[in-house]
């Protein structure tokens, strides 16, 4: 397992993207994501999937704490919140 802190986490709708997102990557077995304290663990197959994970989360919207936040990042954290909580309601 292993746990990153993201930025831009704001809601049950960014979660929601998050989970879906990663969940996609091949050798995720689980993802669950803590709106609370911006933390996202991954049960992944080897450290190359955390690498791959790590980008997708960055070009979701939340890169991770310590990166560059730039306001693509945040703009694009914005367009996955709304799309997640889009889903969540279907």
């Amino acid at each position: 397992m292993t746990t990153i802190e993201i930025l831009n986490l704001k809601c049950g709708g960014c979660a929601n993207t998050v989970k879906k997102g990663i969940s996609s990557i091949d050798g995720v077995n689980a993802v669950s994501v803590d709106v609370e304290t911006s933390k996202v663990t991954i049960d992944a197959t080897n450290e190359q999937v955390i690498v791959l994970a790590k980008k997708k989360l960055s070009s979701m919207g939340y890169p991770e704490v310590g990166d560059d936040n730039t306001i693509v990042h945040k703009a694009k954290s914005f367009v996955s919140c709304a799309t997640g909580r889009m889903t969540a309601e279907e």
